[in-house]
């Protein structure tokens, strides 16, 4: 982290931008531990990574962005690699009930003031969305949801928001001036649930195959290792995983990520992981640590019930690495012969076999999953959608999906 930054602010009536290009603050509450790459600060997760890269990139094309993150201690304004990190509240902060207006409201509200943005970028659905509509509204800037998660497009998930939450997230769903979705699965929800027409723009991870090899290499070269990367929450399903590796003994099993340490449900998990021999448990770390499993492994496991469309595919497949899930993003993996889908723990243990007793045929996955990501994710193929996207954003009037111009 560099040294605190003073910086002048600008009256709410009047746009700032540089050379021409918008302003853009992402609000994103629980963003710094991925901001500081530092998971002593909190969940790293994909809506995490996912908004870093945009805005380092961003920042890299001559944008003037800024993050508004929770109070974790630090400075009220700092800046890490070119972005300006504003601090909101701290969560364990107030009276329970009455903390939702103060601290929690009056501070966020006071950063997003100070942030004096062209357009501000939410993602996953909660109380801030309609705060941030509200926001915008109020003060003539342009507000841009985007999609987390399958959840994110249903009226009820099961995910579970509280009755104000869920109030707050569909009032600024349907006046967000763009929302955005990560599949084509996520926008056609977003149309039969909320009647909200969306862009549909994919996620993006930097090359990291690029420094490892051309992703063409047998699948022993890389170990009898298989990779499971998640939080440990019911919806990951870890304990597939660890049925998995009961039944394959000869493999052996990376686990990278943990969960709430007073979550029963969490420590059984440890348990049970521990009395497996062939499951290694690494905890959380940081995301620039995680990269060495990537290169040792044969697959990436994912057994989650619900996904938006995780950075790990993303990563995995800049590896050449393919895939063995449960969830699969707009049927691309069966599709594109990017890896195996199954629906339970037989499905993938067959699958896995499949796939690494056949060289042939992991070489050719392999290959697909790298051509996949090159053509499809780099940062250079997704940012330039983004930019077009935030200068339109700008320069027109959208309307939400009532048909309501905002």
């Amino acid at each position: 982290m560099q040294q605190l930054i003073r910086m002048n602010r600008t009256p709410m009536n009047s746009h700032f931008k540089i050379n021409g290009k918008p302003s853009i603050c992402f609000v994103s509450l629980d963003n710094f531990a991925a901001l500081a790459d530092d998971p002593k600060f909190g969940h790293i997760g994909g809506a995490e990574i996912q908004q870093v890269l945009i805005g380092r990139n961003l920042a890299k094309r001559g944008y003037k962005v800024s993050f508004i993150t929770l109070d974790h201690g630090q400075d009220n304004e700092m800046e890490i690699d070119g972005i300006r990190i504003i601090k909101a509240y701290n969560p364990d902060v107030g009276i329970r009930v009455l903390r939702f207006l103060h601290p929690r409201l009056t501070s966020l509200w006071r950063a997003i003031k100070r942030a004096d943005a062209d357009i501000y970028y939410q993602r996953t659905g909660d109380s801030t969305t309609g705060i941030m509509a509200a926001f915008c509204r109020r003060y003539g800037r342009k507000f841009i949801f985007a999609v987390a998660s399958d959840y994110d497009c249903l009226t009820d998930p099961p995910r579970r928001l509280t009755r104000h939450a869920r109030i707050l997230c569909h009032y600024g769903l349907r006046r967000a001036n763009l929302v955005i979705a990560q599949t084509v699965t996520q926008q056609k929800l977003l149309c039969e649930n909320f009647c909200i027409n969306s862009t549909v723009i994919p996620n993006c991870a930097p090359d990291y195959g690029r420094c490892a090899g051309d992703g063409k290499g047998q699948a022993p070269d890389r170990g009898r290792r298989l990779l499971w990367i998640g939080a440990f929450t019911p919806v990951k399903r870890l304990e597939l995983l660890l049925d998995i590796a009961e039944q394959l003994q000869d493999l052996q099993f990376d686990v990278v990520g943990d969960g709430n340490s007073e979550s029963e449900y969490v420590q059984h998990l440890r348990w049970r992981a521990k009395t497996i021999r062939n499951v290694h448990l690494h905890g959380m770390l940081p995301h620039a640590s995680v990269h060495q499993f990537y290169q040792q492994s044969a697959a990436l496991i994912c057994t989650s019930r619900a996904e938006g469309f995780p950075n790990t595919f993303l990563e995995a497949w800049s590896y050449g690495l393919p895939i063995v899930s449960t969830f699969d993003p707009d049927d691309l993996i069966a599709d594109k012969g990017l890896g195996i889908v199954g629906k339970d723990v037989s499905e993938l243990t067959t699958g896995i076999r499949e796939l690494l007793e056949s060289p042939e045929q992991w070489r050719k996955t392999s290959q697909s999953a790298r051509e996949y990501f090159m053509e499809n994710h780099t940062p250079n193929k997704v940012m330039e959608r983004f930019e077009r996207i935030f200068c339109e954003v700008v320069n027109s009037a959208c309307k939400n999906g009532d048909g309501e111009s905002v």
